[in-house]
C-alpha cells in the first residue's frame, strides 16, 4: 500500500466496526490518526493495535509491504496510530485536518455534549453515521458552541463496504463497496484522494440529501421486521405478506424524498436506483431484487436493528432512519403508517413494553393485530 502523498492529521470519533476498517485503513496509508475511545477500550486497542481482515480486497493481497501482517489480516500495531480515552486527551494533539464522526445515531447526542467545550479545536467534520439527522445535528452543536458557523464544519458522507466487528480494534471487511462524501467543502476532493490511497473506494456526490437518503433506503431493508420476529431476512421476504410489508415501508419512503425533491442516487457498488425501480414492478417480479439486496447488504450478519435488540443494549437505530421517515413526512404531509408501526413496535420491544415473546416468530401478530394486511 503506497502512502498518502500529504499525509492528513485525523481525529477519529470511535473504533468501532467503521471507525476500526476507515481510521485503521488511513493509518496504513500513512496518515496520523487519533482515536478517541472509552478508557477501557482505549487501554485494550494500546496493548493490542489493530487487526483488518480485508482478504475480500484482492487489491490488498499485494499491498502488505513493510506493514506487519498475517496471511489473513493487516496488524497495525500500538505505535502506528494513537489512541485517547477522551476528546481532551485527543486534542493534545491538535491541530487536525478532520475529524471522522461514524458513531451509530443513538450515541451522536451524547458525543455531541462532549464536543461542545473543544468545538473551537474542532477541524471540520466527516459524518459517516446512518441516517439523516446527524449532519444538522452536529452543525447546530457545533454552532451553538462557538461563533462560527457549524454547518461549515460539517462534510457529508456515507459507507456502504459491509464490515464486521469482531472484538475491540479487530475488523473483518465482509463487502467491499466504498464510501460516499459530498462534494462542495474545500476538503471533499482532498479527503476522496486521501481515502482512495487507503483503498477505500471512495467517491465525490454532488447532492449531499440524495447521498444520504438512498443509503437510508437502503437501511430500512428487512431491518425492523427482522428484529421484532426475530427472522432473517430471507424468512421475511420468504413471507408474502412480509414482503408486500417491506414493499410498503420502501414506497413510503421514496414519497418522503419526492416530497422534498430528493432525488434517488447511486452509490458506491450500491444501484439504489434499480432498487427504487424495483418497488414498482409485480411482487412476483421484484422479489428476486430485492431479495438480494437485503441479504447481501449487510455482510453474513443479522440486520443492525435485530443485533440491537437481542443483545439487549437497549439502544436502536429505528427512530433515526424509520423514525426519520415519520418525520419528515409529517412536515412534509405524506402518510408513513408502515414506518410509523415499525418504529413505534420495535422502540416498545427495546423499552421492554412489549415482551419479546409476543412476536417472536409470528408474523400474523404484526401484520393482522398492529398493520391490519
Amino acid at each position: 500500500m503506497q502512502p498518502s502523498p500529504s499525509p492528513l492529521n485525523i481525529l477519529a470519533f470511535g473504533a468501532g466496526a467503521i471507525g476500526t476498517y476507515i481510521g485503521g485503513s488511513l493509518a496504513l496509508a500513512g496518515n496520523n490518526v487519533v482515536f478517541v475511545e472509552q478508557p477501557a477500550v482505549a487501554n485494550e486497542l494500546r496493548q493490542h493495535g489493530l487487526r483488518l481482515d480485508l482478504t475480500i480486497d484482492e487489491r490488498r493481497k499485494h499491498a502488505l509491504g513493510g506493514v506487519e501482517g498475517t496471511k489473513d489480516a493487516f496488524l497495525v500495531p500500538p505505535s502506528s496510530f494513537v489512541v485517547a480515552g477522551s476528546l481532551e486527551d485527543a486534542l493534545k494533539y491538535w491541530p487536525f485536518d478532520i475529524a471522522i464522526f461514524a458513531l451509530k445515531s443513538f450515541d451522536t447526542q451524547a458525543a455531541l455534549e462532549g464536543m461542545k467545550p473543544f468545538a473551537e479545536k474542532l477541524p471540520p467534520v466527516l459524518c459517516l453515521s446512518n441516517g439523516v439527522d446527524n449532519e444538522p445535528a452536529i452543525a447546530a452543536a457545533l454552532r451553538e458552541a462557538s461563533p462560527w458557523d457549524g454547518a461549515d464544519k460539517v462534510i457529508y458522507g456515507t459507507v456502504t463496504s459491509a464490515i464486521g466487528r469482531r472484538a475491540a480494534g479487530d475488523i473483518v471487511l465482509e463487502k467491499l463497496r466504498g464510501i460516499g462524501i459530498a462534494d462542495g467543502h474545500p476538503l471533499s476532493a482532498k479527503l476522496v484522494s486521501a481515502f482512495n490511497a487507503a483503498m477505500l473506494n471512495a467517491e465525490l456526490f454532488p447532492n449531499a440529501l440524495g447521498m444520504k437518503w438512498s443509503k437510508m433506503l437502503t437501511n430500512l431493508i428487512a431491518n425492523p421486521t427482522s428484529a421484532i420476529l426475530d427472522m432473517t431476512a430471507a424468512e421475511v421476504f420468504a413471507n408474502r405478506r412480509l414482503y408486500k410489508l417491506e414493499i410498503q415501508m420502501l414506497r413510503e419512503c421514496l414519497a418522503v424524498m419526492r416530497a422534498q425533491n430528493i432525488e434517488v442516487t447511486d452509490l458506491p457498488g450500491t444501484p439504489v436506483r434499480a432498487l427504487a425501480f424495483a418497488t414498482r414492478l409485480p411482487l412476483w417480479l421484484s422479489k428476486p431484487l430485492l431479495g438480494r439486496a437485503a441479504g447481501s447488504g449487510r455482510g453474513a450478519k443479522m440486520p443492525s436493528f435485530h443485533i440491537d435488540l437481542h443483545s439487549g443494549r437497549g439502544k436502536s437505530e429505528v427512530d433515526y432512519l424509520h423514525g426519520a421517515v415519520v418525520r419528515a413526512g409529517e412536515k412534509m404531509g405524506v402518510a408513513t403508517p408502515v414506518n410509523k408501526v415499525l418504529t413505534e413496535t420495535l422502540l416498545a420491544l427495546m423499552n421492554k413494553e412489549i415482551p419479546l415473546e409476543e412476536f417472536a416468530g409470528k408474523p400474523e401478530n404484526l401484520y393482522l393485530k398492529h398493520l391490519k394486511i
